[in-house]
């Protein structure tokens, strides 16, 4: 059951990226959720959890373009990217019921490595 939600959660991503796209060098990441519980199984009550800075892209734009000639810039990231977020800042976009958050491609922070 756990396999079958995963796939309607990816199909619901995949519907509202395809809604929402991104112009210039914008990127629209979904934050992770937040862990309630610690690896030894303890359960963390709502006000403990901090701000989740981790996101997953979910769609980019173009690029911005290069001031002295015109072309794109692409982003640094691609979809599918584990990304690394300021603590604040982002535009909240919900899609779907579902929030995203839209970030400038430098105000990313950082990628992770597979």
């Amino acid at each position: 059951q756990a396999a079958a939600t995963a796939r309607m959660h990816l199909s619901a991503i995949r519907s509202a990226a395809s809604k929402f796209l991104p112009l210039f060098d914008r990127v629209l990441v979904q934050r992770f959720e937040p862990q309630l519980k610690t690896k030894g199984g303890v359960l963390l009550p709502e006000k403990s959890k901090g701000k989740v800075l981790e996101a997953t892209v979910i769609a980019t734009g173009p690029g911005r373009l290069c001031e002295t000639s015109g072309q794109p810039l692409p982003v640094s990231v691609k979809v599918g990217d584990k990304v690394l977020l300021p603590e604040f800042g982002g535009t909240k976009v919900t899609l779907e019921d579902t929030d995203y958050f839209l970030f400038r491609d430098a105000d990313i922070l950082g990628k992770f490595s597979a």
